[in-house]
């Protein structure tokens, strides 16, 4: 007997074989998670270069963009001169090589700048500890010179505080300051590898901005080829959205953070406040963190600030109050434009878990991509209320008690509240349902 084949042995056969894939992931996510790690670090490292050079393409592509669209191609125009097919290819070279140049330039600018002040703002904490306590042991003192009992327990309190403290600055943060610092300078073999992927990402970046019409267009000829029109159009929309979605706020976030890192060390600087270069970079830094990051860097910085002169500090507090508020109520609308349409509380879920799973970029992350995730399924909901010929705004399911599987509408609770027997509940809306028809339609004659 010959055998015939159809389409739906493929069918078949992909799924087995996502169903066994899938279930190999399962038992080594569940009873192998370090092999599992482990795999997955190894497969992040050999991908490194490609990872940094899409993400680098990515953040400056808006650059780039702008470069050609606002700058170049409307002074040629003004000038009078045709772009022919060879001069945008050289315009599109020029645009990236600049747009790198500036980025590279500027991350060179921020290390030369920042990493011996950073260094050298820590290693004065920490040799002038000593002097900082007895000036906030005084400080307490003087304040509760009319409580002495008060007073004495403060200071104990702060003791054991400060001595600990002091113990951690000198035998772990410091120690770990030079070790970075000599690593840094020696340049040992993981510097050398993450240069190495760095340089090669830069490469892998050049191409990806040079040609990014063609990488697309291939990915759209490829995705067409593979699926249903249908589905094609419906993952082309859903990538969109994430790009508007994810690129929109993590540039937009960044470049917020920059310009309240500058505001904030130009209003310490003008403050007089101790360690201004430090508490902005804290400050700038935490900033890219949504909802938690401005208290994540204000209250070291208050601590820091209140080791050396305690109202300072509090002249500190009331300014980054001021400098959040700007950045809440206008800075960051300004720059982010329209909200992710999360939730307060959706917000704070996204950054608990993308911060537990992922540390700090997690935080960073969680958000946009919650965001994503919520209106992917918000769409496949819809999909699938569209089909069953169901209701698809949300206010006809706040007070519905059932939903009537002839009319397909959403029936409304009884005033009283009162649950009918199972034999009368469908009767009973019916019924209710008919005297209103009933009575619109006496209403209408």
């Amino acid at each position: 007997m010959k055998f015939r084949w159809e389409k739906k042995y493929l069918y078949w056969g992909i799924t087995a074989f996502c169903v066994i894939a899938a279930s190999i992931l399962f038992y080594f996510g569940l009873f192998r998670m370090g092999t599992l790690r482990s795999g997955l670090a190894t497969i992040i490292d050999i991908l490194a270069p490609l990872i940094y050079g899409a993400v680098l393409a990515y953040l400056l592509n808006p650059m780039v963009r702008f470069l050609e669209n606002s700058v170049i191609y409307p002074l040629m125009r003004r000038l009078g001169k045709e772009c022919k097919k060879v001069g945008t290819k050289i315009i599109r070279m020029c645009c990236v090589l600049l747009v790198l140049l500036f980025f590279l330039f500027c991350i060179y600018g921020l290390i030369a700048l920042l990493v011996p002040e950073i260094f050298s703002s820590i290693t004065n904490i920490v040799n002038n500890f000593d002097r900082y306590v007895r000036n906030i042991q005084a400080w307490i003192e003087q304040l509760l010179k009319d409580n002495p009992d008060m007073r004495e327990s403060m200071i104990g309190v702060f003791d054991t505080v400060s001595s600990r403290a002091e113990v951690w600055l000198t035998t772990e943060l410091l120690p770990q300051v030079n070790v970075m610092v000599r690593e840094f300078s020696t340049g040992l073999w993981g510097m050398v590898t993450f240069l190495k992927n760095f340089l090669v990402g830069v490469i892998v970046s050049i191409y990806l901005m040079y040609s990014k019409e063609t990488y697309i267009a291939k990915a759209k000829q490829l995705l067409y080829a593979v699926l249903k029109p249908e589905k094609s159009n419906m993952i082309l929309r859903d990538l969109r959205f994430v790009d508007k979605t994810f690129g929109g706020f993590i540039i937009g976030k960044i470049i917020d953070s920059i310009i309240i890192g500058i505001l904030c060390y130009i209003g310490t600087a003008l403050l007089g406040t101790p360690y201004a270069l430090l508490v902005s970079v804290v400050v700038g830094v935490t900033n890219v963190i949504p909802f938690f990051g401005p208290y994540i860097g204000a209250i070291p910085s208050i601590v820091l600030i209140l080791l050396v002169n305690p109202l300072q500090a509090l002249y500190f507090a009331i300014f980054i109050l001021a400098l959040q508020q700007f950045d809440g109520n206008f800075l960051g609308p300004k720059i982010l434009g329209g909200s992710t349409g999360l939730s307060s509380f959706m917000v704070i879920v996204a950054i608990l878990v993308g911060g537990g799973l992922f540390g700090l970029m997690g935080m960073v992350v969680g958000v946009p991509i919650c965001a994503v995730i919520c209106v992917i399924v918000h769409n496949l909901i819809e999909n699938r209320l569209r089909a069953k010929q169901l209701p698809l705004d949300l206010e006809s399911y706040r007070d519905m008690d059932h939903m009537d599987p002839e009319s397909r509408q959403p029936v409304p609770k009884a005033k009283d509240d009162t649950p009918l027997p199972k034999e009368q509940f469908f009767v009973y809306h019916r019924k209710k349902r008919e005297n209103e028809e009933e009575q619109k339609r006496g209403d209408q004659r």
